[in-house]
């Protein structure tokens, strides 16, 4: 389960049913298929207090409100124009700060089969929001019985409920779960760029897929993180709430260019979106133009937060 291409068939072919937890081994709701297209759907808010960090809505910052679709590549906050290692111009999406700890994603299988079965949406028992979300998912393998319906178990109660047997992959996906209509068009290479449904608690959720490059956790089951240094306007000062991310990325004039350098890109075996913030003195702007003059810079926050920021564009 390694391969890019089935992690996107994972994400993308499958499709679950919505049934609630106290019902039959056998099967979901009366063991019924539930139809993606007339279920409820799930209100996702990626902006409220209790989901975001560095984008979090407030009256002045015309964040779109809850359940609104999100145009991600309307600039910022969402999309970032920096330098690539070797510097290359490169952007990327910003998804807010993500831990290392993936959320779970689970992928339902017949007993004997290698496929996933053909329809069932993936299901999911988190959303931004709530505690334990992150855009990270952990691939989970669920065996279902031969005769298993598509479509007719929708929530992870009814998948332990039901004692089918699951078993943690080391396969990684980056999922963010956003307000369905919401777009993200930028991919590297061919990937597709619509919104994938799956199932949580019963309800359809949304989400995008990034799969630029393959990802998988450390020994340690966390996601793995890669260096990028970036600078702002104003430099951090804890006695200034409008220093730092408030102030926005440094660019140079009149471009929405930054001096902001990733240290992997998805052609590296380490590269990872999942990036460690290292903030560096925006006096250096000027000299910083790749992995080198970044390495030379004045790093004023080492290893600060881990942003979820994946590469959409090399040029």
């Amino acid at each position: 389960m390694r391969s890019v291409g089935l992690i996107c068939f994972v994400l993308t072919s499958l499709t679950v049913a919505c049934s609630s937890d106290d019902e039959a081994m056998s099967g979901g709701s009366n063991d019924q298929p539930l139809d993606p297209d007339t279920a409820p759907q799930v209100q996702v808010d990626r902006f409220s207090a209790d989901a975001g960090m560095l984008m979090v809505r407030t009256s002045e910052n015309g964040l779109p409100g809850p359940d609104e679709p999100i145009d991600f590549d309307s600039g910022t906050p969402f999309i970032t124009q920096g330098f690539g290692p070797g510097g290359e111009v490169v952007k990327y999406y910003n998804f807010d700060i993500q831990s290392t700890t993936p959320a779970s994603i689970y992928a339902l299988f017949r007993a004997g089969e290698d496929a996933p079965v053909e329809g069932q949406l993936n299901i999911v028992d988190v959303v931004p929001g709530d505690a334990g979300y992150n855009d990270f998912w952990q691939v989970v393998k669920v065996t279902v019985p031969e005769s298993y319906v598509a479509n007719t178990v929708t929530s992870v109660s009814e998948i332990r409920s039901k004692g089918f047997d699951t078993e943690g992959t080391d396969m990684l996906v980056n999922c963010p779960v956003v307000p369905e209509g919401s777009t993200a068009a930028l991919r590297l290479g061919d990937e597709a760029t619509g919104l994938t449904r799956g199932w949580y608690r019963d309800k359809v959720v949304h989400y995008l897929n990034f799969s630029e490059a393959s990802l998988m956790t450390t020994d340690g089951g966390s996601v793995p993180l890669s260096p990028i240094y970036v600078t702002f306007s104003v430099n951090p000062d804890p006695n200034d709430p409008m220093s730092g991310p408030a102030s926005g990325f440094k660019v140079e004039g009149g471009t929405e260019q930054t001096h902001n350098v990733p240290a992997t890109l998805p052609s590296y075996g380490d590269y990872s979106p999942l990036w460690a913030v290292n903030i560096y003195d925006n006096a250096d702007f000027g000299m910083v133009m790749d992995l080198e003059t970044a390495l030379d810079a004045d790093v004023l926050e080492p290893n600060g937060p881990m942003v979820n920021c994946p590469i959409v564009s090399v040029e």
